[in-house]
């Protein structure tokens, strides 16, 4: 088995790709539109998380009891 020596490593000649123009943007959109479905997916959870909070906090709220009879009766505050 070969093993490279530490000279070797870092001098050895850099690799150049040549990639065409199309294939580059094609690239370019591809990831765009991956992060764009990422950010979505994470829109939408924290959507069912802003919900979910909400539902606690207005559980957690005191509800606000009547000051009179009437009040009690109509189911009308004056807030």
């Amino acid at each position: 088995m070969y093993y490279p020596s530490l000279f070797e490593s870092f001098f050895s000649p850099t690799r150049i790709v040549v990639v065409s123009e199309e294939r580059l943007k094609a690239a370019e959109l591809k990831v765009k539109q991956d992060e764009l479905t990422a950010v979505e997916a994470r829109i939408v959870e924290l959507d069912k998380y802003k919900d979910e909070l909400v539902k606690q906090v207005a559980a957690l709220q005191p509800s606000k009891e009547p000051q009179s009879l009437e009040e009690a009766l109509t189911g009308e505050c004056d807030v």
